[in-house]
Parts: C-alpha cells; structure tokens; sequence
C-alpha cells in the first residue's frame, strides 16, 4: 500500500500541470498533427499502399507521438534536477521506484489521450478502424511508450547537471528512428542498405504491428515480432530506470 499511495502521489504531482494547460498538450501534437491533414492526404496515389493508405498511415503516427512524446518525457526531469526540486523529493520518504512508475504513468495517460484523438480526427479522412484491431494497438502502444519514457528519465539522469548529453542523444536518435520506421514512407522500395538498417531497428517491427492490428489482422507474424520489441524496450527502461532513482541522483 505505501508503494501505490507513493505512485499515486507522485502521478498526481506530474498530470496536474497537464490539466492546468490542456492547450499546452495540444501544442505538442502539432507535428502529428501536421502530418496528418497536410501529408496523409498525399499518399492517396501512392500505389504501394494500396486502396487503404490511411489504415498503413495512422498507425505510424501513433509511433510518431511516441517517439516526439515519451521519448523527450526526461525534459521536464532534467529541468526539476537542474532547478534543483528533485532533490528535495529524494529527500522525503516517497519510494523511488514509485518516482519512476508515477512519471510513466502519467506518460501513459497523455498519450492514450493524444492517441484517441488522432483516430478521431483520421476517421473523417477515411480511416476505418477495427475496434479490437485499435484497443490491442493502443496496448502495443503504451508498452512501448512506457518503455520509451523510462529510458528517457535515465538520460536525463545520466545528464544533469548540464543537460547537453540529453538534448544531443535525444535529437540524434529520434529522426534515424523515425525515417528506418517506414512511418512515413515504405522502406521496402529503398536500397538494400537501407532496408537493413531499418531490420535493425526495433521501431520497425513495433509499426509493423500497429498496422496489422488496426487492419484487423491478429494472426500476422508481425504481432509476436512487434510485441517482443515493444516488450524489450519497456523491460529495459524499467529495470535501468529503477536502478537510477534507487541509487539517487
């Protein structure tokens, strides 16, 4: 019981800013946002979508919050560790492993709020959704954002005071990741290098996934291949996550 009052506090702590400035959470969705009426729309012709580009498309979005979202969720850390607040938290009896979980949850909060609001925009454009297709991706999803965003408060750690190696690492992974996705264009038509640098990255398999169950498609192989890379993502955000706020900061 003290464990999830602990979470809980410190989940109340981090989603009340987000309530307070419900336009500031709009704000981040900008980009998603962007893509979606302005590039989506350009896929219609592409012939090697097929007749459904917006069922291959949303899903990579979703990825694309992920990857804007939770992935950059160590800002607000390094921004308390620099202030210096952090350090008056670590000294109250509060767990620190409830630190952690609290943050990733109210990242899971967030984007599962964002989320439902990009499938809503998208249906008008022509999105169909599976309803069980969407509820098991949104699942993917938080798995993997979950992951994310743990990995991202122990950069923010391994960064402070300064906060350089964040800034530098974060921008430096997030576009390779996002463009070897195939989340905005198809890789299997790029060179052969290419398509193996985008076998090696596990964002890859995890958008794969998104597509086939949004599409409806429970018993495609992507599923097991996805659901293993979101999978090692979250276990290895959540074990060094918890290492670092167990052995202070």
């Amino acid at each position: 019981m003290p464990f999830v009052r602990d979470t809980v506090t410190v989940f109340q702590r981090e989603i009340a800013p987000t309530f307070r400035d419900p336009l500031g959470l709009l704000f981040t969705m900008m980009q998603p946002l962007l893509f979606l009426f302005l590039f989506g729309p350009l896929l219609s012709g592409n012939t090697d979508l097929g007749d459904a580009p917006w069922q291959w498309f949303v899903p990579g979005i979703l990825i694309m919050m992920c990857l804007s979202g939770p992935m950059m969720a160590g800002y607000m850390l390094l921004v308390e560790l620099i202030g210096g607040s952090m350090e008056r938290m670590l000294v109250t009896p509060l767990n620190r492993t409830a630190m952690l979980i609290g943050r990733t949850l109210k990242e899971f909060v967030v984007l599962l709020a964002q989320s439902a609001l990009i499938i809503g925009l998208s249906i008008p454009l022509g999105f169909q959704p599976n309803a069980a297709g969407v509820l098991a991706g949104l699942a993917l999803l938080i798995v993997f954002g979950i992951g994310l965003g743990a990995l991202s408060f122990v950069l923010a750690i391994a960064s402070a005071p300064g906060g350089e190696l964040f800034y530098g690492i974060t921008q430096l992974v997030m576009f390779p990741l996002l463009l070897l996705s195939g989340v905005l264009l198809p890789v299997n038509a790029g060179p052969g290098w290419l398509q193996t640098a985008a076998a090696l990255n596990p964002v890859t398999y995890v958008v794969n996934a998104e597509r086939a169950l949004f599409a409806g498609s429970f018993t495609d192989i992507s599923l097991l291949h996805g659901l293993l890379a979101a999978t090692a993502v979250a276990t290895l955000g959540l074990t060094l996550g918890t290492r670092a706020m167990r052995r202070g900061i």
